[in-house]
């Protein structure tokens, strides 16, 4: 049995004329974090890699913590706000933000900051920039020189409560199944356990004092 397929669609098929590109976005950049830009009014998010969150830490082979997150952000920001920026779209991800590839002055900004280890290449969609990682990693360039969580896995503990969404509030306000308040600071044996849950009234302080105000005490260990 044959199928006839009108001429007209077949040569839409092959001359692709159904699948055009998404228009570039061009402008000035305004750097949101190490891997989300603002360029003409348009949110972007750049493809191919994961930089830290801006409120995430890493620590040094001493053991000594630092401020990753804030330190990517002054990278990009230096080097790029302000300068005009072309960006190729690939797609849009589930907050609106397109997600496209960008240069600015004829540099690609994700190979420059997966190069210098201020982002990773974020292999579960794009492999773009694996060989950049690999080599930056060989150097102990920027974040490989630490011990860093990857920022994926920061983001789910943050989205579970294991992670507070302001960085300076780190107290946990737990409440027990007994119905006792009890607040677990940084450093305290259940701290890193304590899951926060805002649907059963559970919060996060940023001091102590702000906690027993609320009706907490503190954990005894």
């Amino acid at each position: 049995m044959y199928v006839v397929v009108p001429v007209f669609a077949v040569f839409l098929a092959l001359s692709g004329v159904a699948q055009a590109a998404p228009p570039e976005i061009g402008g000035p950049v305004t750097v949101i974090d190490g891997d989300t830009f603002d360029i003409g009014g348009t949110r972007v998010r750049l493809h191919g890699i994961d930089a830290p969150e801006s409120d995430q830490t890493c620590v040094t082979e001493r053991a000594v913590a630092w401020a990753c997150g804030t330190w990517v952000n002054e990278i990009v920001r230096e080097r790029y706000a302000g300068k005009m920026a072309r960006c190729q779209p690939r797609d849009t991800d589930r907050y609106g933000r397109a997600v496209a590839r960008c240069e600015v002055e004829g540099e690609d900004v994700g190979a420059y900051l997966v190069s210098r280890g201020a982002a990773f290449a974020y292999r579960r969609y794009s492999l773009d920039y694996h060989t950049l990682e690999l080599e930056a990693a060989r150097q102990d360039a920027g974040l490989h020189a630490s011990r860093v969580q990857a920022p994926t896995q920061f983001r789910k503990a943050r989205a579970v409560g294991l992670r507070p969404p302001d960085s300076s509030c780190r107290i946990k306000g737990n409440i027990s199944a007994a119905g006792v308040h009890i607040y677990h600071a940084p450093g305290q044996r259940d701290y890193n356990r304590t899951v926060i849950r805002p649907d059963k009234d559970e919060r996060w302080f940023c001091n102590a004092a702000e906690a027993e105000a609320a009706g907490w005490r503190a954990a005894r260990r």
